[in-house]
């Protein structure tokens, strides 16, 4: 069975589907294969949960006249079905990289776009090899514009991504220290997200460029593109204006007011602004619904609970991304504590790395420092309200016994520390 073969079938279905726990009547199963499980095994049980059809790359699984289909590798059958079906699609594709906030951005992009057209996008943080097929086969006819959110944590995966998606359009949100262990350097990072911008140029695409960041407008110097950003020489020009910890930006007479915390979101607002005004919808549109939007998913969340202010931004955590954060924390009045969780994927970095961060914490003179994680256990500065514990959950039972009492906390580390569990305690 080859893609072209089977996409009609594709287009009666209502969806792909990889796991038989969320199977849905309609959909298609396509048997994907790891180091602890083997979904070939799976495919008839799917059928029994109201597959129509299903895809294996093991024979003895494979019964066509159950409409059980034999492939030669089951997640290539997902990508080039996915290729094949975007390829349909005469819509505007919008792809999203960079290292940090990629999936605020997106949510951004698709809410400023909302007024105006039918949106598709990734949910969740569905941006790996698997999850960008299933995102483009998800995308229907009655869908007017795409963002595709792109992640990688080796050479070579953007590219990857960028031949299934076929984006027209590009925005890299910046390059910073993430995932060094698998690119080994900044320069690798660089490389690895310019990826998008090669696919665009080859493809005679466009590149939306944040003209504040020099590493973009040095890369992009080949492409097409449309420029936004703090300063005069771009087609968007803003203003920053958050106040009280909350991210703001002025166009024109329009305050682009949000519920997100941090001014490190300033340039996600006005990427997404700019693509929104660059297909269109008004600045009157992208107000409101910038205001409407609430933060969800541990990201940039300010939570209020016995009359403390809390920002959760425990969704992921590397280097820049933290370093961000804690400077951001630092410009909010009342007295504060930081709880951070180890950052992952850092190689042979992590220990200078996870030292610089608390380094800079105590240089911005925080009431209360909270290291959580081994990486930060090794972590030794002279500072009377360092605080080091191995584990979230050590120091979830010390919290109980010993609250904190500043006016603000910050909880912010990588995504398998699952520091928001500690909003039970706090």
């Amino acid at each position: 069975m080859n893609v072209k073969e089977f996409y009609p079938l594709f287009l009666k279905s209502t969806g792909v589907c990889t796991d038989t726990r969320k199977v849905e009547k309609g959909n298609v199963f396509i048997a994907l294969k790891g180091d602890n499980f083997n979904g070939n095994e799976y495919a008839s049980q799917a059928l029994k949960g109201g597959a129509m059809a299903a895809i294996v790359d093991e024979a003895e699984f494979a019964k066509p006249e159950e409409n059980i289909y034999l492939v030669e590798d089951g997640l290539i059958f997902l990508q080039n079905l996915a290729q094949y079906h975007r390829l349909q699609l005469d819509i505007p594709f919008i792809g999203l990289t960079g290292s940090n906030g990629k999936t605020t951005t997106k949510e951004l992009i698709a809410t400023c776009l909302e007024p105006k057209y039918k949106v598709a996008y990734t949910q969740g943080n569905f941006n790996n090899h698997i999850g960008v097929p299933l995102t483009l086969l998800s995308i229907d006819a009655s869908h007017e514009i795409a963002v595709i959110e792109m992640g990688a944590n080796h050479m070579g995966e953007i590219a990857d991504l960028c031949e299934i998606a076929q984006p027209d359009f590009g925005y890299i949100t910046n390059f910073g220290k993430a995932h060094i262990e698998g690119f080994g350097s900044k320069e690798g990072v660089i490389k690895a997200k310019s990826e998008l911008y090669q696919f665009l140029n080859k493809t005679n695409g466009t590149a939306f460029i944040n003209v504040d960041d020099p590493i973009q407008l040095e890369k992009s110097t080949d492409l097409k593109t449309i420029r936004f950003g703090f300063e005069q020489n771009a087609t968007y020009n803003f203003n920053r204006t958050s106040e009280n910890g909350l991210a703001a930006i002025q166009y024109k007479d329009s305050s682009l007011q949000t519920h997100l915390s941090g001014n490190y979101n300033e340039p996600n607002i006005a990427a997404a602004a700019s693509i929104a005004l660059h297909f269109g919808v008004s600045a009157i549109e992208i107000q409101k619904a910038l205001a409407s939007y609430h933060p969800n998913l541990n990201r940039s969340q300010e939570i209020e609970k016995d009359e403390r202010k809390i920002l959760l931004d425990a969704y992921n955590a590397n280097p820049t991304s933290m370093e961000a954060a804690l400077r951001n924390f630092a410009t909010l009045e009342g007295s504060k504590t930081v709880v951070l969780g180890d950052m992952f994927e850092l190689g042979d970095i992590s220990d200078q790395e996870h030292h610089q961060i608390a380094k800079l914490a105590t240089e911005l003179k925080f009431d209360n420092i909270i290291l959580i994680g081994h990486e930060f256990q090794k972590v030794k500065l002279a500072y009377p309200n360092i605080h080091q514990f191995p584990s979230r959950d050590v120091f979830m039972e010390h919290i109980k016994q010993h609250k904190i009492e500043t006016d603000r906390i910050l909880i912010k580390g990588s995504r398998g520390m699952a520091l928001e569990k500690v909003l039970e305690v706090i």
